[in-house]
């Protein structure tokens, strides 16, 4: 276990558990932050899908930072880029659809970021990349899928769940796993174990 908890600035319940699963104590406090609108703002300013899904990160950690001195802290994104463009949770059902046909027979990347922060200044940052190829699905496929799966892949940018069905949607997939799920654990379990944080 971890000699200090790690605070993550998130509510999501699948980074939770691959954090708790790799055996970190962890305690989870959303930072209430107004991702869309920042995201509207940075991509106005022409900031790339990387530095978009790293300063959302980052603002997350900091913003819990800034109240919890002394504290680890764990900001984390993840955005989908499609030729440039973000794609980020579906809204509706109609969105989902606009977004899986757009993405059907093409490639796409799912960037994580994740930065940590201790006593309101950033101590480690990464982000995690992988390439994913959709199969050309038919729109009845997609249809049934978005029935069956609708609201529960309103969660995933993208509208899939590459850990339940949404795995239908993929001929091919170039990236690490944790990755997909939107935290790059490997590289933060490694940072982690070399500053002591954990057992190594």
């Amino acid at each position: 276990m971890m000699s200090r908890p790690l605070i993550l600035a998130s509510n999501s319940a699948v980074r939770l558990h691959m954090l708790q699963t790799a055996g970190l104590s962890v305690h989870a406090h959303p930072a209430r932050i107004d991702e869309d609108t920042i995201r509207r703002s940075l991509e106005a300013e022409n900031a790339g899908p990387r530095d978009v899904a790293d300063a959302l990160a980052e603002m997350k950690a900091a913003k819990l930072s800034d109240r919890m001195p002394g504290e680890l802290v764990l900001g984390c994104d993840q955005v989908l880029d499609f030729k440039g463009r973000i794609f980020s949770k579906p809204e509706s059902l109609d969105e989902a659809r606009t977004q899986l046909l757009a993405l059907r027979g093409e490639s796409h990347s799912l960037l994580s970021a994740a930065v940590l922060y201790e006593n309101a200044r950033p101590i480690w940052r990464h982000v995690g990349q992988a390439r994913l190829v959709m199969r050309n699905f038919s729109e009845d496929y997609l249809d049934a899928y978005l029935s069956r799966n609708w609201p529960q892949i309103s969660h995933s940018v993208g509208g899939y769940m590459l850990e339940a069905e949404g795995i239908r949607l993929f001929d091919r997939i170039d990236g690490d796993y944790f990755t997909i799920l939107g935290l790059p654990l490997l590289p933060l379990l490694s940072y982690l174990a070399t500053r002591g944080f954990i057992p190594a």
